[in-house]
C-alpha cells in the first residue's frame, strides 16, 4: 500500500505557475488525503530566471516544510544566458547537487519524477532501487524535442549522433518505470514510439475552476473597462509564434477601442519588448510583469480574448497548461498551430472558439473583429470552455484519479 510519496522536481512552491504550480498543488492534496509527502527539489526561481531574495542568503541545502511537505532543496545554478549550453549545465547542476538529497529521505513506496527535466528519472532510479518503491515519471515537455523543433539546437553532423545517444538514454529510462503519463494523448503516444516496450497513461494537468471563476472576480487593473482587450498572459519564450502576434497587433493598433496585454516573463522577452518598440507597437501593447498566483483569476477574467501563437513545428511535444486557465475564465480564446495537434482537438471540441494555422493572420483578424462587436457570442463561446474544462478537466476529478491509480499499485 502506498503511503510515503517522494517527489523530484526541478520546480515547486513558492513558484505558483506551470510545472511548479501543478505539482505542489498535487503534492498538498495527498496530504491532506493522509499520505506522507515530501520534495527533492531547487530554490525558486522561475519564471523570472532569478532567485528570489528571501531564499538567496539561505544554504546551499535547506530544508523547510509548506503546508505539510517536507522539502530539500539545493541551491543549483540558474543562468543568466538561457542557450542550450547553459540549459544543460543547469540540468546538471540540478541533479549532481540532488543525490546528496536522496540520502535524507528514508522512506518512500512512490516516487515521482517531473520531466522536462529527463535526468531526474536518473535520481529516481536510484531512490526506487534504494528503498524498493514503485516509479512514476511524468512527463510535462519533451525538452530534447523542443529544443530540436524551435531551433535552439541547431542541426549538423554533431547534433545529430548527440541526439541519437540522447534519445537512447531517453528511452531506457522511460522503459525502467513502473508508471510513465503524460499531459496528452498525442504524448503519450509520442511515449509509445520512443519506447515501445512502456505502456503509457494519460494524466493531465488540471485547472481549479473554483479558483478561476467568472462569476467571483475583480476587474484587474491591467485591463481597461472601456476596450476590447486581448490578452496574452504566461511564458514568453521561442515556443510561441510572436510573428503573428506583431503582425495582427500592428493591423489592430487602428482601432481606438482595442488594446493589447502582455504579461509574463521569459527568455524572449528582452528581444521581444525590443522588437516591439521597434515596430511603434509598445504602448498599444502594454507590457507588465507576472503576477501573483492569487491575482491570476482577476486577470484571467477581465480580459475579453486571450490568445496563444504557437510554432507550427513545435506540435505535440508540449500541451500549454495555460490554455485551462483561459478557457476556465469563459472568455473566447483565438490559438495557432499544427491543425492536427492535441490542443487544436480540444478547442474545437469545446467550441471554446477559433484554432488557426500561422499562415491565416487575416482569417484571424476577421474572427476578432467579429468577435468584438457581437457581446452575446463571446458570452456563448466563453460558457461553452468553462463547460469544457468542468467536464474533462477539473482539479477534483484529476487528483482523485491519481489516488485511483497509485492504489492498484
Amino acid at each position: 500500500m502506498i503511503k510515503d510519496i517522494t517527489f523530484i522536481t526541478v520546480n515547486y512552491a513558492p513558484e505558483d505557475t506551470a510545472i511548479g504550480l501543478y505539482t505542489s498543488q498535487l503534492a498538498e492534496f495527498l496530504v491532506t488525503k493522509g499520505y506522507n509527502v515530501s520534495v527533492i527539489t531547487g530554490f525558486p526561481y522561475y519564471p523570472m530566471w532569478k532567485i528570489p531574495e528571501n531564499y538567496q542568503d539561505k544554504p546551499r541545502y535547506y530544508t523547510e516544510v509548506i503546508n505539510g511537505v517536507t522539502i530539500y532543496r539545493y541551491k543549483f545554478f540558474v543562468p543568466e544566458n538561457r542557450n542550450f549550453f547553459y540549459r544543460t549545465l543547469h540540468i546538471l547542476s540540478f541533479n549532481f547537487g540532488n543525490l546528496f538529497n536522496l540520502k535524507k529521505v528514508r522512506k518512500a513506496d512512490l516516487v515521482f519524477c517531473n520531466i522536462p527535466f529527463t535526468t531526474n528519472v536518473v535520481l529516481g532510479l536510484f531512490l526506487k532501487w534504494r528503498l524498493k518503491a514503485k516509479l512514476w515519471t511524468s512527463i510535462k515537455d519533451f525538452e530534447f524535442d523542443a529544443a530540436y523543433e524551435s531551433g535552439l539546437l541547431k542541426q549538423n553532423v554533431v547534433t545529430r549522433v548527440f541526439k541519437t545517444i540522447l534519445y537512447k538514454i531517453e528511452a531506457y529510462l522511460f522503459t525502467k518505470s513502473d508508471i510513465i503519463s503524460s499531459i496528452s494523448f498525442k504524448m503519450v503516444d509520442r511515449i509509445k514510439q520512443k519506447a515501445p516496450r512502456t505502456n503509457p497513461v494519460f494524466f493531465p494537468d488540471w485547472v481549479d475552476v473554483d479558483f478561476i471563476n467568472p462569476e467571483n472576480y475583480k476587474h484587474h487593473s491591467y485591463i481597461s473597462k472601456d476596450k476590447f482587450t486581448i490578452l496574452y498572459s504566461g511564458n514568453i519564450g521561442q515556443k510561441q509564434n510572436w510573428e503573428v502576434y506583431i503582425t495582427l497587433a500592428k493591423k489592430l493598433i487602428a482601432h481606438p477601442d482595442i488594446e493589447f496585454i502582455l504579461v509574463g516573463e521569459g527568455a524572449y522577452k528582452t528581444e521581444l519588448l525590443a522588437r516591439l518598440e521597434q515596430e511603434g507597437l509598445l504602448g498599444f501593447i502594454k507590457y507588465y510583469e507576472p503576477i501573483p498566483y492569487e491575482d491570476l483569476s482577476d486577470l484571467l477574467c477581465s480580459a475579453d480574448l486571450h490568445v496563444l501563437f504557437q510554432k507550427s513545428d513545435v506540435i505535440d511535444s508540449v500541451m500549454p497548461s495555460k490554455i485551462l486557465g483561459m478557457m476556465s475564465s469563459a472568455r473566447p480564446s483565438v490559438i495557432t498551430g499544427d491543425l492536427s495537434s492535441e490542443v487544436a482537438r480540444h478547442i474545437n471540441s469545446s467550441q471554446g472558439w477559433g484554432y488557426y494555422t500561422n499562415e491565416d493572420p487575416e482569417l484571424i483578424l476577421n474572427a476578432i473583429l467579429t468577435l468584438k462587436e457581437d457581446k452575446n457570442l463571446q458570452t456563448e463561446i466563453g460558457k461553452k470552455a468553462r463547460a469544457y474544462m468542468i467536464e474533462n478537466f477539473s482539479k477534483n476529478m484529476i487528483l482523485n484519479s491519481f489516488i485511483e491509480k497509485i492504489d492498484t499499485l
